[in-house]
This record gives C-alpha cells, sequence and structure tokens, in this order.
C-alpha cells in the first residue's frame, strides 16, 4: 500500500541504520519491565519451527570446502571457450549481453555441477561460493560474459536493478568521484552494511578485487533467526510478521508504502524481505520527515533479527575471483567494514537473478510488484537494459535514495 502524510506522526524511537548494541540492550530490558499482554504464539499460518536444509548456524561450517566448488582447470577451459565461442557467435564489437545463456553458453562437463549447486541453492544450505575464476585473465567485456555465462546455470532471469535498466551494479567506494560524493549510499562507500536482504531472488557477487583490509562477507540463515526469536519472543515474531512497517520510499511529495518484513514463502516457511534503510534512514540517507514513526515495539524486533544474524553468522573471507551465491530468501547479508590501499580497491560485480526452472520461490502478492517491477519485461526498470562493463560515475545513481538496497 501507498501512502501520503499530512501530518508527522508521533516521535521516532533511538535506532541507528548500524544498530547499537548498547541502545539495543536497553530497549529489550526497558520494553520487558512494561511488557503487558504481548503474544504468547506465533501468527497464525506461521510455524512454531522452521524445519528445513537452510536453517543453520555459521559453526556448522568448519571449513571452506563445505560451501565451496574449486574449479578444475579443464573447467576454466571450457568457460574460456564459452567466452570465445559467444563472441564469435554474436559478433565482438557490440554483443547483446543479454542473450548470454545456457543456450549460448554452452559448459557441458560443468553444466552438471552448477545444476546441482542451483538446487542447493534454492531448497538447500541457500548459498554457495564458485571459486577460480580469475577476473584477470578477461578483458572488461569478457570478464562479464564469463561471469554472466556460469551464474546462467543457477538464475537465467537477470533483474534490472534500478530505474536506468542496470543489469549489472558495480559495487566499490566511490568517495572521490565527485563533488558531493560524501552523501553516496552505502554500496558506493567502504562503510560497514547491516543485516538486510536485497529484492531480489538470488544474489551473485563476483570479487574482481578485495579491498587492503576488511570488507568480509557476512552470511546468516533466515531459518535459524525465525527460530530462535520463535522459541524465546513469539511476540517479536508478530511484530515482524503484521502489515504496518512503514518503508520511506524518498520521494518528493513524501511517500511511502507499508508492509511485513516477515512473510510466508509457500512451503519454505517464513522468510525476511527487507533492507534497513528505508525503515531507519542513515546518515547519506535521511528518513524523510512528516512520515509515520517506528514503534519501540519494532524497533526492538528489527534489531533483534540483527543481533541475532550476528550471533549465527558465517564470515567468508572471500578470493578474488570469488562467485558468491546467495539464495536472497533463505539467507540474510551484511558486509563488514573496509580499507582501500594502493592497487586495492575492493571492487565487486552484482547480478540479481532469478530461476527460470521450477526451482523458483513462490512470492507472497504484497511483493509481487517488488519483483515484477525489477524481473517483468513489461517493467519500465526493463525496458532499455544497459550492462556497465566498467564501473560508471552517474553521481544520480551513486547518491540515489529510492532504490531499496542502494
Amino acid at each position: 500500500m501507498d501512502y501520503q502524510p499530512e501530518t508527522l506522526v508521533g516521535a521516532p524511537p533511538s535506532i541507528e541504520w548500524d544498530p547499537s548494541p548498547a541502545i539495543y540492550q536497553e530497549r529489550v530490558e526497558r520494553l520487558a519491565n512494561s511488557a503487558t499482554d504481548l503474544p504468547k504464539s506465533v501468527p497464525e499460518g506461521f510455524p512454531t519451527v522452521v524445519h528445513s536444509d537452510r536453517v543453520w548456524r555459521g559453526s556448522d561450517f568448519g571449513n571452506e570446502s563445505m560451501y565451496t566448488y574449486e574449479l578444475s582447470s579443464g573447467e576454466l577451459d571450457e568457460i574460456r571457450n564459452a567466452v570465445r565461442s559467444f563472441l564469435g557467435g554474436v559478433g565482438e564489437e557490440h554483443p547483446d549481453l543479454d542473450q548470454v545463456t545456457t543456450d549460448t553458453f554452452r559448459l557441458p562437463t560443468l553444466e552438471p555441477k552448477l545444476r546441482q549447486l542451483a538446487k542447493l541453492i534454492h531448497h538447500g544450505q541457500g548459498f554457495f561460493v564458485i571459486s577460480g575464476l580469475d577476473p584477470d585473465y578477461y578483458t572488461p567485456l569478457e570478464r562479464v560474459i564469463a561471469y554472466a555465462g556460469v551464474t546462467s546455470y543457477v538464475g537465467g532471469v537477470r533483474a534490472c536493478q534500478d530505474a536506468g535498466g542496470s543489469k549489472l551494479i558495480h559495487i566499490k567506494d566511490r568517495g572521490a568521484a565527485f563533488l558531493g560524493a560524501e552523501m553516496r549510499q552505502a554500496p558506493y562507500s567502504n562503510v560497514a552494511q547491516p543485516y538486510h536482504t536485497d529484492v531480489c531472488d538470488i544474489l551473485a557477487m563476483y570479487v574482481q578485487e578485495l579491498a587492503a583490509e576488511g570488507g568480509h562477507f557476512q552470511l546468516a540463515s533466515s531459518g535459524q533467526i525465525y527460530n530462535e526469536i520463535a522459541a524465546s519472543r513469539p511476540d517479536v515474531i508478530c511484530t515482524l510478521a503484521a502489515g504496518d512497517w512503514v518503508f520511506d520510499k524518498f520521494t518528493k511529495p513524501v511517500s511511502w508504502n507499508a508492509r511485513p518484513v516477515l512473510l510466508p514463502f509457500g512451503n519454505h516457511g517464513p522468510s525476511f524481505l527487507y533492507s534497513r534503510r528505508p525503515l531507519t534512514g542513515s546518515e547519506a540517507s535521511p528518513r524523510s520527515p512528516g512520515i509515520p514513526c517506528m514503534t519501540e515495539r519494532q524497533a526492538e524486533a528489527l534489531d533483534m533479527v540483527h543481533f541475532t544474524a550476528l550471533e549465527n553468522q558465517l564470515c567468508i573471507s572471500a578470493k578474488k575471483g570469488d562467485i558468491i551465491l546467495v539464495n536472497n530468501l533463505a539467507v540474510m547479508h551484511a558486509r563488514g567494514a573496509f580499507r582501500d590501499g594502493p592497487g586495492q580497491r575492493r571492487h565487486v560485480m552484482r547480478l540479481w537473478l532469478r530461476s527460470d526452472s521450477d526451482l523458483a520461490w513462490p512470492k507472497p502478492e504484497v511483493l509481487k510488484p517488488l519483483f515484477d517491477l525489477k524481473y517483468s519485461k513489461d517493467s519500465p526498470w526493463c525496458q532499455k537494459p544497459v550492462w556497465h562493463l566498467e564501473v560508471p560515475t552517474v553521481p544520480e545513481r551513486i547518491l540515489a535514495r529510492q532504490f531499496e538496497c542502494s
């Protein structure tokens, strides 16, 4: 539902985009002392416990081999041949990268393994790392073709990630790129990013370059987060599943929409779908004046998800050339702050994917407009798809606050 405000409603609670442990603990203790008639069970239709392979703790993975597939020399040769074959088939000067598909990028030896990983991402632990695709071996064009070709076997439908039709986003600190860049949004800065989800089915991140320090990927099972909160605080599950969460649209005139942050996904069970910034605002993206404020109970619930994720997280020390694939509907993600150095500037390329088979998760009705905006060929975002081979300096995009996952 979309709204336009008439008057400011209430005073905002003390809550930050990057959550404060001290503020969170104080709020939990204060609200516990004033708790009356809180729900003693999860909402109707929600399970007491999620039983699934997507429920895990970071400590369940004793070493990275449990979630990493290392490409063999033969498979790397097969990928290189597929790149050359694609370019030879479509013409190298101005290739249409939307035409990179499993039909035009043939990997006969690697395909069975990638199909197996696709099932694991959709119906298993919900994430995996493909390692060894050296970005330095390729030209910028070849690099993107290889990345798109390999990941097409996991998700053959690619989303447009902004109103400009960007199929590929380059996540890199752009601090000195232009005047006013201090107000750049998180993907284009070096700040830590709290736990969140993107509005997509599968998040694919290709590590082109590492930072001098930090910037690790952090993952947490949404099923594990749900189970822990449901066991100790079913009232918080009720709060998270309520439809009165206000998402700032950062528009003029000011407007917002309202929906739950915890939603049912058919037989897969409930999961989270939200980015904190439209809910809390941030230093570079202040919350619009005049929209309804979050309640103290909502602030407690939102921070509880984050800190429960931290307690159960898996930190991935990615290597250059890794492709990290995440089922965005099963796994939440975050990022540590980082520091670039001479010759070491963190650079990650991002695709949003969806399986073109029956592996794709069903969506609740309230989310379909959001997903259609990114994935539907009829969407205004998808009329003129753009593939940025290099990091563009587009201040309007780097500063844009209208996109939930910026």
